[in-house]
């Protein structure tokens, strides 16, 4: 069994590569069914957020099959896009290389925002939808647990947290950034998901005189207001309000623009053709980008905030090259432990096969023991299973330990001895 990964994300494809290739929960489940094909993909799962798309496999090593292609082509095919137009973009990773990259992932060593904290929730999404669809199997289970345990690890014994940002951070500083104050700026956040919430935490600190929210369900809205002290309105009233925002932020699941350019132009006319800035942090896009050629209006997306992260870059690096250290440490430990998970089948098939000897012995001397009650014969059958456990423990701790150190000449010993099956990819 072999680990592949295929993906591409902000560093390789601009955001809109990346809106066509990006998947909804619902299409995650069916496509990850329709991905683990059982020859090819044993187990999968799919980390789709608005800077990345990746499938991460455990594949068979089949002679003449290259996995990464075939995982390429699923992307393309399931997601109808021309191989030609977003191929370029992909890079594969195998083995440790995608070990060591989904570490990275989840302790934001890769995002847009190194030290950003959404990212591992994100990767925990993508493993509890897989586990819903009955894609993630051992190997994977032991990667994303090992995962979240690297993760924790670079956040409490490196400082790559400190003074943290995000995206939705970097929004309401370029808002800052354009007004030089948001004191006196009425602010509509179009979205209530949690990249809403944390945008409206950062605009409260930074001193905005009016937020409003809408939301597809008036009852989110309300709820946000209520935590937020800002005014809720339905999505049908956004023509109503749009005139009334000086900075638009829009972070919804919609799979079209929610803000068209004729909204904005009518939205204009009413402010008498003061400036507007719309950011957009959704992906798909949910603002026309065609809205950025009006006159004092301006169109950001998630690709524009880049430009934007300047402060703690250097301690984050330096804080970063810490953190590498620890992947790097964890690697040879996750390394180490799916040997020990290979050797779990013939450690079960040794315990059991001494368990069938003890009992097949108990059922030879069966007659010597005269009558027995159930309640004997348990407590026999349960003292000799019991005392085999005992004996057996020392043995499949060193057959265990042979295995970890890579020694093929005791492993063979010890199949010898106890009539085991060599270990199968199965």
């Amino acid at each position: 069994m072999s680990i592949v990964l295929v993906g591409l994300n902000h560093k390789t494809a601009p955001v809109a590569v990346r809106e066509r290739l990006a998947f909804t929960d619902a299409a995650c489940g069916e496509s990850l069914r329709a991905l683990v094909d059982g020859e090819i993909v044993r187990e999968g799962l799919i980390v789709s957020t608005c800077n990345r798309v990746e499938v991460l496999a455990a594949v068979e090593q089949a002679k003449g099959v290259d996995a990464a292609s075939h995982i390429a082509d699923f992307l393309s095919s399931t997601r109808s896009i021309s191989g030609t137009d977003f191929s370029k973009h992909l890079y594969s990773h195998a083995d440790d290389e995608a070990v060591r990259h989904i570490f990275r992932v989840a302790s934001s060593l890769d995002s847009m925002v190194v030290g950003e904290a959404q990212v591992l929730g994100q990767v925990r999404r993508a493993y509890s939808l897989a586990v819903e669809a009955g894609t993630a199997g051992r190997v994977l289970n032991r990667l994303v647990h090992h995962a979240f345990h690297v993760a924790k690890r670079v956040r409490t014994e490196t400082g790559i947290a400190s003074n943290a940002v995000s995206i939705s951070y970097m929004a309401v500083e370029l808002g800052r950034k354009i007004f030089g104050s948001l004191k006196d700026s009425t602010v509509l956040l179009v979205g209530a998901g949690e990249m809403a919430e944390l945008a409206a935490r950062h605009l409260i600190n930074a001193g905005a005189s009016r937020l409003l929210v809408a939301n597809r369900t008036m009852e989110t809205a309300q709820n946000f207001a209520n935590e937020f002290e800002s005014e809720a309105i339905g999505m049908e009233e956004l023509p109503k309000y749009l005139p009334q925002a000086d900075i638009v932020i829009c972070s919804t699941g919609a799979s079209d623009y929610v803000i068209t350019r004729q909204m904005a132009r009518e939205a204009h006319k009413q402010r008498r053709q003061r400036p507007a800035f719309f950011i957009d942090i959704s992906v798909p896009r949910n603002i026309d980008p065609a809205i950025g050629k009006l006159s004092n209006l301006f169109v950001f997306d998630i690709d524009d905030l880049e430009a934007v992260i300047t402060s703690n870059i250097r301690e984050r690096e330096r804080e970063a090259e810490r953190a590498e250290l620890i992947i790097e440490s964890e690697l040879m430990q996750f390394q180490q432990s799916l040997r020990v998970l290979d050797i779990g089948p013939q450690i079960g098939a040794l315990r059991q096969k001494m368990h069938e000897i003890a009992r097949a012995e108990l059922e030879r001397q069966r007659q010597r023991l005269g009558t027995l009650t159930p309640e004997q014969e348990r407590a026999i059958e349960n003292l000799l299973i019991s005392t085999v456990n005992k004996i057996s423990h020392p043995v499949m701790h060193r057959m265990r330990r042979s295995y970890s150190a890579g020694d093929e000449e005791n492993m063979h010993v010890w199949r010898d001895l106890f009539n085991l099956e060599a270990p199968t990819e199965e």
